[in-house]
């Protein structure tokens, strides 16, 4: 009996250490959408999942790559990642920390409505970025057709986008957090918040499907630690601030106002909004002038989601 007991107590004590050292690399963009992993490590819930993690900041097609290649274990963005899949990579979306896009139509102070800005200019930072396709949504919602209605202007960073609003070179720029403080600074209103209007996923968790397939223990220990900075963050703005400062080397000033502006659209349970997820795969579709119809779950697997919500008790 006493032998048996060692035994025991010996497997627990093995696989305790096993998780406390497994080692993975997490790939984020570098835009404060991408913020919950950085939490996770940063606060701890990844190691309290058991895991020695690093989080990197490589961006794009680069990441996917990596994530394909195994060089990196998770990739948090979903824009580049959906276009790879859809480009063959064998690459699976597992789980969705912001459902909302955190993209916000500035205006020089004479406009009050996004209707007042029909036949202006409006600032983006490439055509095909995220800033346009958000920004087409946004216009759109009120009744203006982003095609005839508005002139898109590629014009770079939000920086140089808000002094060319200065100069009355735009009229309007679709910034991010935490540009849009800048802009409020130098005395552009935000007129529309577009997680106010509709749901299109911007970040969360893509997997090899290899990962998937011979680890789902690992991906979801990953989804409860994201699902578990959510929360944090959600509730705790005086523990978050400090990590934001850290991860974009922000000042108080800025962390804060970044924090007040952006956290409604980060939720509370990892869950994908069909309805934005939809829109998200259409939009990549269109732009990669794909026409066949893809299922979501060509692209996506949340089937470890849901069993980790249920661990947490969320449904």
């Amino acid at each position: 009996m006493i032998t048996l007991w060692v035994a025991l107590l010996t497997t627990i004590f093995i696989e305790t250490s096993v998780h406390a050292t497994d080692k993975i690399r997490i790939s984020t963009p570098g835009d404060a959408s991408q913020f919950t992993m950085h939490l996770a490590q940063k606060r701890g819930f990844l190691k309290e999942e058991g895991f020695d993690a690093e989080v990197i900041t490589i961006s794009g097609p680069v990441a996917n790559v990596a994530l394909s290649n195994g060089d990196i274990d998770y990739f948090s963005g979903f824009g580049s990642a959906l276009r790879s899949i859809l480009q063959g990579l064998p690459l699976r979306i597992v789980a969705c920390y912001r459902p909302t896009p955190h993209f916000l139509l500035q205006s020089r102070p004479e406009f009050k409505s996004v209707k007042d800005l029909k036949g202006k200019a409006i600032g983006i930072t490439t055509f095909g970025s995220g800033s346009e396709l958000v920004g087409r949504m946004m216009v759109k919602h009120f009744g203006l057709d982003p095609d005839k209605d508005v002139k898109w202007v590629a014009a770079g960073s939000g920086e140089g986008r808000f002094i060319r609003m200065r100069q009355g070179l735009l009229d309007a720029t679709v910034s991010t957090v935490p540009n849009d403080y800048l802009g409020r600074k130098m005395g552009f209103p935000v007129i529309v918040r577009s997680e106010e209007l509709f749901t299109y996923p911007v970040s969360g968790l893509t997997a090899h499907v290899k990962k998937i397939k011979e680890k789902p223990d690992e991906v979801k220990r990953v989804i409860r630690a994201g699902i578990k900075a959510n929360r944090y963050m959600r509730s705790n703005r005086d523990g978050t601030i400090p990590v934001l400062m850290s991860t974009y080397r922000i000042d108080k000033e800025v962390a804060t106002a970044a924090y007040d502006s952006f956290i409604k659209g980060f939720n509370l349970d990892g869950s994908m909004p069909e309805d934005g997820f939809r829109r998200l795969l259409d939009d990549t579709k269109r732009l990669m002038k794909i026409d066949r119809e893809v299922a979501l779950s060509e692209v996506s697997d949340l089937s470890i989601l849901r069993e980790a919500q249920r661990e947490l008790g969320i449904k």
